[in-house]
């Protein structure tokens, strides 16, 4: 029987991850630039589970060892900063510690993996205001600042409560969703970047454009942080408020997406030079989209699930470095912000590729 199209770019993502454990090394990758040569960022950094969670997905669609033995000791790294001196660890432990800690304990049975995704829950939850019902999302004097990122992050919790039995890390991410959901998602579908609360009352401020073009514009990436993160608060919890804000999410990214599926880094540019491109906004969205098809009624799966396809085979057949053996990334074209890592390659961009990509192969061990 031959193989199906998805299959055979699986095939060719462990010809290509294989090449970049030997490229990468011991490097905490973030983005490759022009050079295709990833760099080598601080392991507090938040994006340095990426790699190694690339790396579980891998061994757990191939079986191949090599992939393992690459990504076993992330964790305990990562565990250092607990106690050692950085404004780095924040509500990031999320996107360190599911790829890693997380995902380990659960393909492996790995008790330090267990532990270790219990303290950065711990962590994340002690950063809760329970006055505002957010947690709070960056470190120094951002006390009331909360940002569409952790809509993702709060899925640490979610694992939490299900493998601890203790309901209070559900509770907190439930409280932080929902004013996420009031403050930070438009009537559109459209989504704000940086939240603004007082600290002490808990009331909100305002929000700020952040790493999107401006305050009323809609950064693509934080977008699809919110599709995703929104998708994953209804399978945790069965509230269809999270899935209908999901949809509205999702139906205003689909729509605004350009010809070639993948978005420019901000929806609302204005016509100006910085018409960049986001294939990591791609990446993340396509993998929510995903999971919207598995959990909406039949006749609406087709909508969520060939969006994200259409994504998907343009990232592979437009954006991907099959070609570029010496290139260290997946794929091309990814964009931080107008301003900073602009037209490189995201670490994060591949790691949601390779999820996205191994769950049209029938990858079930979710960690987001």
């Amino acid at each position: 029987m031959s193989k199906t199209y998805w299959q055979e770019i699986m095939d060719r993502l462990d010809t290509k991850v294989t090449r970049m454990v030997e490229q990468i090394g011991r490097k905490c990758p973030h983005f490759a630039g022009a050079d295709g040569k990833f760099d080598d960022i601080g392991s507090d950094w938040w994006t340095t589970g990426f790699w190694p969670g690339l790396l579980w997905i891998m061994h757990d669609m191939t079986g191949k060892d090599l992939y393992k033995e690459a990504a076993w000791h992330w964790d305990g790294k990562l565990e250092e900063w607990f106690v050692k001196p950085t404004v780095e660890l924040h509500h990031d432990v999320g996107f360190q510690f599911l790829p890693t800690a997380v995902i380990k304990n659960t393909l492996t049975g790995d008790e330090d993996g267990l532990r270790r995704g219990l303290e950065a829950a711990n962590f994340l939850a002690a950063r809760y205001n329970p006055v505002g019902k957010f947690i709070r999302a960056w470190n120094e004097d951002k006390y009331g600042w909360v940002i569409i990122d952790c809509m993702l992050n709060i899925s640490l919790l979610f694992w939490a409560s299900k493998v601890s039995g203790d309901p209070r890390y559900k509770h907190i991410a439930v409280s932080h969703a929902e004013t996420a959901m009031k403050y930070g998602v438009n009537e559109d579908g459209s989504t704000k970047h940086i939240l603004s609360f007082d600290a002490e009352t808990g009331e909100y401020i305002e929000n700020f454009g952040g790493q999107g073009y401006s305050a009323v514009s809609c950064w693509s990436r934080g977008a699809a942080w919110g599709l995703y993160g929104f998708i994953n608060t209804y399978r945790h919890t069965g509230d269809e408020r999270f899935l209908d804000t999901a949809k509205r999410i999702a139906h205003y990214f689909i729509a605004a997406l350009p010809e070639d599926q993948v978005p420019y880094w901000d929806f609302r540019l204005e016509d100006d030079k910085r018409m960049f491109r986001d294939s990591s906004a791609a990446s993340i969205a396509a993998s929510g989209l995903l999971e919207l098809a598995e959990v909406v009624p039949p006749g609406e799966k087709s909508l969520y699930a060939n969006a994200a396809e259409r994504i998907l085979r343009s990232l592979t057949e437009n954006y991907a470095t099959w070609n570029q053996p010496e290139h260290e990334a997946i794929l091309l074209h990814g964009t931080g912000s107008g301003t900073s890592f602009i037209d490189v390659s995201l670490i994060y961009g591949d790691y949601y590729y390779v999820e996205a990509v191994s769950k049209l192969n029938g990858w079930k061990h979710r960690i987001f």
